[in-house]
């Protein structure tokens, strides 16, 4: 059921709404407990490590471009780069990639909220707008992660 509100509250709601769900998200996720992410799933065996998403979507040339949410808030890890190899670094950044790729899953899954005042077209606007905002940082936290965890088999 589709609510109808005047042009202005549409638009406004529709530039607001993102970012305001976007940072509330990445704002709770850095506060949500370490524990909670610590074992993060082992990457998949078609991800080869990481090469898939090499091969399929280029990702060493533009995934060093995403916005690091985490940085923006205290507490946050920043993943940007790795600063060591020992075990337990590698580790934390393994689960922070985790929790990043569940902020972006969680940020996708309010897509359908902006179906119940936008028009039809819109909705595809909106939808287009939520993958094209989180799932390339969806692949590089899974090709991190899957890349990491080969990196912890070796200094392990």
């Amino acid at each position: 059921m589709r609510i109808d509100l005047p042009i202005e509250w549409v638009i406004a709601l529709n530039l607001c709404g993102w970012p305001v769900i976007q940072l509330s998200l990445a704002w709770l996720f850095t506060r949500m407990p370490a524990t909670w992410f610590s074992r993060p799933p082992a990457a998949c065996a078609w991800e080869k490590d990481g090469r898939i998403y090499e091969r399929a979507f280029g990702i060493k040339r533009w995934k060093d471009r995403l916005p690091d949410g985490a940085r923006w808030f205290a507490g946050g890890f920043a993943k940007g780069e790795l600063r060591g190899r020992d075990p337990a670094y590698v580790r934390q950044f393994l689960r922070e990639t985790w929790r990043g790729e569940l902020c972006h899953w969680a940020a996708l899954s309010f897509a359908p909220v902006f179906f119940l005042w936008n028009p039809w077209w819109a909705d595809l606007v909106m939808a287009a707008y939520a993958a094209g905002s989180n799932l390339p940082c969806i692949l590089a936290q899974r090709y991190n992660r899957a890349r990491f965890q080969r990196l912890l088999r070796r200094v392990s």
